[in-house]
């Protein structure tokens, strides 16, 4: 249980907005045990955090400890080979995953959790943009003759370097933006510096006068008093404009995946069931994320509940 409760800790040190309130009413129940474990998306990994948290308080026999490896890393290294019940992802499962999945046995069960809206940020000390184009983001973001000062993409721009940071190509926003900016997923520059902890991409955008970096909403939210968000053509994120969709191209739905082979168990039924039940409530919305409306959750629950039968 220690490996969970860090990982809940380090959230809320770094999104210290969240407000939950879920579990209040709830009876503790300790005769449910057991383990759910969970791996995948830095941008599903708080709102997954936060569903487990309250789950214990709840359940608190059961352990769930959540691992941030990226969406891609986690159905690779994890989800994949059975290691794990539940991945989170920020982009949909790719046929070759369905594949290899199905091959170690593993069907796959999807379930939309929220609405994200990947975000662009800068230093709180730039004042030369507060808007950029998807043409604008694509040439700073290109594999090919990429712009190396902000100069280069506007020559009213300063002629310094521009730091960029950003997810690893083991991340689902890594594929999510250079499809959507680029054109073609998994094309990126590779001179930037790659993480899939996005908190220290907000601390080293916050330390940079021209860094640039992007991943999800949430971590914007929870750091806006010490990072700049852009406009895209024009249009801020956040929750009203990715909830519309006017925030385009950017905002996109964001998931968990479970093993049907785990749905077994008692325990990973209860908390999948449990977590459906939260994507419809505020703590989606405190966590920075747009929740589903009631008749996508109950379809997701109805869903759930006719799996478990089938079993």
């Amino acid at each position: 249980m220690d490996f969970h409760r860090i990982l809940v800790l380090s959230v809320f040190i770094s999104l210290p907005f969240y407000a939950f309130a879920t579990g209040v009413g709830d009876t503790e129940d300790s005769s449910l045990t057991g383990s759910v474990r969970i791996a995948g998306s830095s941008t599903v990994y708080p709102v997954t955090v936060a569903v487990a948290e309250e789950f214990s308080r709840i359940h608190p026999r059961v352990e769930v400890p959540v691992q941030s490896t990226g969406t891609g890393g986690g159905f690779r290294n994890f989800f994949i080979p059975g290691k794990t019940d539940i991945n989170n992802a920020s982009r949909p499962i790719s046929n070759s995953e369905i594949e290899e999945a199905s091959f170690n046995g593993i069907e796959v069960i999807e379930f939309q959790v929220a609405i994200d809206a990947v975000t662009v940020v800068v230093n709180l000390i730039n004042d030369w943009v507060n808007d950029i184009t998807v043409e604008q983001l694509a040439h700073i973001w290109r594999p090919d003759n990429p712009a190396k000062l902000w100069s280069d993409v506007d020559p009213n721009w300063p002629e310094k370097i521009i730091e960029l940071y950003g997810p690893t190509s083991a991340s689902g926003t890594f594929d999510y933006f250079t499809g959507e900016i680029i054109g073609e997923e998994g094309a990126s520059r590779n001179d930037y510096q790659g993480t899939e902890h996005d908190n220290s991409i907000v601390q080293a955008v916050n330390g940079s006068t021209y860094a640039m970096g992007y991943f999800g909403m949430a971590y914007y939210l929870g750091n806006r008093k010490i990072i700049k968000a852009l406009k895209i053509e024009g249009v801020a994120p956040g929750i009203d404009t990715a909830g519309s969709g006017q925030y385009i191209p950017l905002s996109r739905p964001i998931f968990i995946y479970v093993s049907k082979e785990s749905l077994k168990r008692p325990e990973v039924q209860e908390f999948v069931r449990f977590y459906i039940k939260q994507t419809s409530t505020e703590l989606i919305t405190e966590i920075g994320y747009v929740p589903l409306n009631e008749i996508e959750m109950q379809a997701n629950l109805d869903r759930l509940e006719s799996v478990i039968n089938e079993l």
